[in-house]
């Protein structure tokens, strides 16, 4: 992006700039809510607001209907925006009240993620192994496989694996530096001896050619540049098509941020399974996921018949003992 783009124009520049520094002073990256407060500094701009005290209910409901968001997390993320900015400049006494009024929308008709199981797993493994090259792109099948691998056992992002370089891959002590994550704070994801194995041997059929550079990235098919998320992406899309995956209805169509979301569910489901309290460790699954609180963690947490049926019988094993002795509830009088 370009010096010039990154200045603010309006009557509210000045505080627009120091509420992204403060924002970012807190380790938030904050991109993308710093584009929706310059469609906001340029709709001041193009409307001749020339004071804070101007800026009334009306315009901000005015400048919402002037970008169009069909779908309500769109919406809601416009209006959380400014809504925390406005908040933000009340703390600051630089206007006596905040005059965004409008409520989010509700979402009516979110659909469930498509969950991976390990049969589903297996199966885009082995199709993505047998990838041809093409196109000067050596390894293909063994770059998408690992690729995916990683994704589904260790519950990364997508950037997140695209951007692994050399250096990130610790096979000694079987752990990942996970750098320039989505909340900007770097974290090490530990990995088991199979995957050990698999990246041991990965880098050294893949990478036999090239002299060792720590700064190389792990995954590319040019020369010193990490292959695109989106061509990550692509391909996944391309052989889900191919495989034909029965989507049952309300699911929506595999992604390849459902083999993040799979990697949660099926780690609560050990959890139960195992016996442990799902709830004391979801700070544990928070930080592996590189989540800032569990509550973005509880976002993949979707209720599925299994999860549904460990919890009834984690119940039914606690409630059982109550039972056999024979309490009974009955009302106060």
């Amino acid at each position: 992006m370009k010096t010039n783009e990154r200045i603010f124009h309006s009557v509210l520049a000045q505080e627009l700039e120091a509420f992204i520094a403060y924002k970012r002073a807190l380790v938030r990256r904050y991109d993308n809510e710093e584009k929706t407060l310059r469609l906001f500094d340029r709709y001041l701009l193009e409307q001749g607001v020339t004071h804070i005290s101007a800026i009334t209910a009306e315009t901000v409901n005015t400048f919402l209907a002037s970008r169009p968001r069909t779908r309500p997390r769109s919406y809601n993320h416009l209006l959380g925006v400014l809504r925390r900015f406005f908040d933000w400049l009340v703390l600051q006494e630089k206007c006596p009240c905040s005059p965004v009024q409008a409520l989010p929308r509700r979402a009516t008709s979110q659909c469930t993620p498509f969950l991976f199981s390990q049969a589903h797993a297996r199966r885009l493994l082995e199709a993505a192994a047998q990838l041809p090259d093409k196109g000067g792109a050596a390894h293909r099948g063994e770059v998408y496989s690992t690729i995916f691998a990683l994704l589904y056992t260790l519950g990364l992002r997508v950037g997140e694996v695209a951007r692994l370089r050399r250096a990130d891959v610790d096979l000694d002590r079987r752990l990942l530096v996970i750098r320039y994550t989505k909340f900007s704070k770097s974290r090490l994801v530990p990995f088991g001896p199979r995957m050990a194995q698999r990246l041991s041997e990965y880098l050294e059929h893949c990478h036999a050619q090239e002299t060792p550079d720590s700064d190389s990235p792990v995954f590319s098919f040019t020369r010193g540049k990490c292959i695109r998320p989106e061509t990550i992406s692509q391909v996944f899309h391309q052989l889900v098509i191919k495989l034909g995956f029965e989507v049952p209805a309300g699911v929506t169509s595999p992604c390849a941020h459902c083999l993040r979301h799979s990697f949660a569910v099926s780690t609560l489901l050990r959890w139960y399974r195992a016996g442990l309290d799902p709830g004391q460790r979801l700070f544990s699954l928070a930080t592996f996921l590189g989540h800032a609180n569990p509550v973005s963690t509880s976002v993949y947490l979707t209720i599925t018949a299994d999860l549904l049926r460990e919890a009834g019988n984690r119940f039914e094993r606690l409630a059982s003992p109550t039972f056999k002795e024979g309490c009974t509830w009955s009302p106060k009088p």
